[in-house]
């Protein structure tokens, strides 16, 4: 046979008889791996979620740095399921619009074709990507708080059809920060009334860069006039309605950051506010002024003060209200002196003022936080540049910690100890009341009676067919209280043994009881559980450091 030459080759490889008959696979399916891949900018689109939709303030910049060096830190892709194009996985839309740019102006191929790493589309893919390009917008460009709210809103709703039911805002910061993106809870409810209520009056205001305390201002001063309008409206036939008029005002503020002042919207404002109710402008003023000043206390968080400037006594502060039995008003709970202390002399002299102070602060600390002026000064720039403030222990502990529940001896500071109250007697009266109102709950009050030993309560259990006979929630506290007591246990119907069972249903509420303990009744017991190991060092003779 005589050898082929490469002509007689080729002719034979392009003959019919090696004509592929079978189908033709139409596209490969993609990676399983991350994979290196080569694609064009015809194959790939921007994110459609992406919360960015202003021009990154750094635009320019990354183009001319792109346009002499080239893309040195591609984008990472993926592909939805059954979809033709790929996407940028998880931050890169700005670098894809400079790309299409440059390509346009250009026509230089690197700019067309590209390198990248596609990663697979995970299982929970829009929550992974959502996350990962609110991340890297933090990284490479600030959001704008607008954007960073309605990318939140976003989130909720993907974690929502996630879940299939809806999420309070503490577990929407639970989910974000477990998919590495923390945003605290106080955040979310803030970008909440942006969304909800500035968004539609100011948007080109919101989008051109507001920031977070403009926003929070707003906010403040939303409700407090809303308080003012709802108490004056009342009976009066009105033809507007207090969430028609703020839009109605706030409307005519929407220009760009640099010329936004809060005050002139409070002014308009408050001026028409006062032509529909009839009243007093400057009247009117001083209200809102009142109510925006409770307000702001309520929601921020104290400043930390500066390390050269001594710190002042604290200032009574304003409680959450967790019992409608507490007889002090609401908006003027002191937190020193408490309920529970002895009436106070008229005056003191400051610097007996401030001996009593550092002593109550010293009080608090259970175990002193090794740390470093120099760390601390890091932690507040840091904070100041994420515009958070860091909780200053010495700021916050006198206000922060106590917490007003009703009751026989009202609670106004869980922790704290008044030397009058710290004997043994003293504190055996208070633990035997709390333990009954924490009994009365489940209607078990009258099995509580008080001791001049112990803890300074027993349990009078009941009999065995008694137990028995009640409900579920009343054995679990009578249960709890007894063992708490610790009394020697009788032969009764109560089962210690199902107290592991029942303290999770009881304590947080999940699990086979019908109710758990209220949040007023948490309180009682976390107090009662302090006393009760303060009482029992005093009667051991130790000197506990943390009383």
């Amino acid at each position: 046979m005589a050898d082929l030459t490469p002509q007689d080759m080729a002719a034979n490889l392009l003959a019919s008889g090696f004509e592929r008959n079978g189908p033709s696979v139409a596209a490969l399916s993609d990676p399983i791996a991350d994979t290196p891949m080569v694609v064009t900018l015809d194959q790939l689109r921007p994110y459609d979620h992406d919360p960015r939709v202003t021009r990154n303030p750094a635009y320019e910049d990354i183009k001319a740095s792109i346009r002499e060096r080239g893309l040195d830190a591609p984008p990472a892709i993926t592909r939805r399921p059954g979809e033709a194009h790929y996407i940028i996985r998880n931050g890169g839309n700005t670098r894809l619009a400079i790309l299409r740019e440059l390509w346009s102006e250009t026509k230089e191929e690197r700019f067309f074709r590209i390198a990248c790493l596609f990663r697979p589309w995970p299982a929970r893919g829009e929550i992974v990507a959502l996350t990962g390009h609110l991340a890297e917008n933090e990284l490479r460009g600030g959001l704008t708080f607008i954007e960073r709210a309605l990318g939140i809103e976003k989130a909720r709703e993907f974690y929502e059809q996630e879940s299939g039911q809806a999420l309070s805002q503490s577990e929407l910061a639970r989910r974000l920060t477990a998919d590495g993106y923390p945003v605290p809870q106080s955040h979310i409810s803030r970008m909440n009334d942006a969304v909800r209520y500035l968004l539609p009056a100011i948007p080109t205001l919101l989008y051109g860069g507001l920031g977070r305390h403009q926003v929070d201002r707003l906010a403040v001063l939303r409700k407090a006039c809303e308080r003012t309008w709802e108490r004056r409206a009342l009976g009066r036939p009105l033809t507007v309605d207090f969430a028609s008029l703020f839009q109605d005002v706030l409307s005519q503020f929407d220009t760009q950051p640099e010329g936004f002042s809060p005050q002139r919207v409070q002014d308009e404002l408050v001026g028409q506010m006062a032509e529909l109710l009839e009243a007093d402008y400057d009247t009117l003023a001083l209200e809102v002024d009142d109510s925006e000043s409770r307000q702001r206390v309520l929601t921020s968080e104290p400043a930390a003060p500066n390390p050269a400037t001594p710190v002042a006594p604290a200032a009574p502060a304003i409680t959450p209200q967790l019992s409608p039995a507490a007889p002090t008003p609401r908006d003027t709970s002191p937190v020193a002196p408490p309920a529970e202390t002895p009436s106070a002399p008229p005056a003191a002299a400051p610097n007996a003022r401030d001996g009593q102070r550092d002593e109550r602060l010293q009080g608090h600390i259970v175990t002193p936080a090794p740390t470093t002026e120099r760390l601390q000064s890091i932690q507040r720039m840091v904070a100041d540049q994420l515009g958070d403030k860091l909780p200053d222990f010495e700021a916050d502990a006198l206000r922060a910690i106590p917490v007003q529940v009703g009751g026989l001896f009202p609670i106004s500071d869980v922790w704290y100890i008044e030397p009058g109250l710290d004997v043994p007697d003293r504190l055996r009266v208070h633990i035997s009341q709390f333990a009954r109102e924490i009994a009365g709950e489940a209607a078990v009050g009258d099995h509580i009676e008080a001791s001049d030993g112990g803890i300074g309560f027993v349990c009078v259990t009941p009999a065995v067919g008694q137990a028995k006979a009640l409900p579920a929630f009343a054995r679990a506290m009578l249960t709890l209280l007894h063992a708490l007591s610790t009394a020697p246990a009788p032969a009764t119907g109560l089962d210690s043994a199902r107290l592991a069972d029942d303290l999770g249903p009881l304590l947080h509420g999940h699990g086979g009881l019908v109710t758990r303990l209220s949040d007023a009744g948490l309180v009682k017991l976390f107090r009662l559980l302090r006393l009760a190991r303060r009482l029992l060092d005093l009667e051991a003779g130790v000197a506990s450091q943390d009383s």
